[in-house]
């Protein structure tokens, strides 16, 4: 797969799962664009570990839930570059654990805002020079939590659940302009946000994972290679489960 003058825009980024997908498309030739809001140094040494690398990248710092942030990045991108993403891939999210009594309005808002609203605000600002170029791709990081839900996890399952509506509703309205949008409905991948789980937990996840093992943020990469390539030119609207067969 060749993705040389592409320009990918990954959120959430400077670490695991977002970390891997930047670095996959960037190792096939694509301009990427790094992005966090948690932490500056640690984003500023994504991307030095990048150009270290000979990969071809810039960051930008900012919470993409932010409608006016996401203005100000899509504004710095085309000024740099002249032009906007190809591909976006709405990777920025949290997660939350604890009984729905236990999660006040203000945890639910910014769960909703952190992993729902900024895919609205990324494809809404993208969506425009995709129609007029006729062809784009975007990719929805979801989970299985949307799909089958998750006791002591509403508010991001709940989240999710809308990732998965807006994918298949954009994707319809979209298909027209040869624009494809597409999510992946992840299960247990091995990043920071899964190491607050003891061994014992993960242990007996996996037990019910018919192969065996938890998923490494390559293979959430390795699927969004596929999806962004002319290999799944006819994959669109799908929520992708990537879960090592457990749904």
């Amino acid at each position: 797969m060749n993705f040389s003058g592409q320009i990918v825009l990954v959120t959430g980024s400077s670490r695991g799962i977002g970390k891997q997908i930047a670095h996959s498309f960037a190792k096939r030739g694509a301009l990427v664009i790094l992005n966090g809001h948690s932490d500056e140094k640690r984003l500023q040494s994504t991307y030095h570990e990048f150009l270290s690398e000979g990969l071809s990248a810039f960051f930008y710092f900012g919470d993409v839930s932010d409608y006016q942030v996401c203005e100000n990045l899509f504004s710095h991108i085309h000024q740099f570059l002249g032009t906007y993403p190809h591909i976006v891939i709405n990777n920025a999210g949290i997660s939350h654990v604890g009984l729905f009594t236990d999660t006040p309005p203000h945890v639910w808002q910014n769960i909703l805002s952190v992993n729902l609203n900024s895919v609205y605000n990324c494809s809404y600002l993208a969506v425009p020079a995709m129609i007029r170029r006729q062809s784009g791709i975007i990719l929805n990081i979801s989970s299985i939590w949307g799909t089958v839900g998750a006791s002591c996890e509403v508010a991001y399952a709940a989240s999710k659940s809308g990732i998965n509506g807006f994918t298949k509703s954009l994707a319809k309205e979209l298909g027209p302009s040869h624009i494809r949008v597409n999510a992946i409905a992840c299960g247990w991948i091995d990043t920071d946000m899964t190491n607050d789980f003891t061994v014992e937990e993960r242990e007996a996840f996996i037990k019910d994972i018919p192969l065996c093992r938890t998923g490494t943020p390559q293979d959430v990469a390795n699927t969004c290679l596929y999806l962004a390539s002319d290999l799944a030119s006819y994959v669109t609207g799908q929520i992708i489960t990537l879960d090592g067969g457990l749904l």
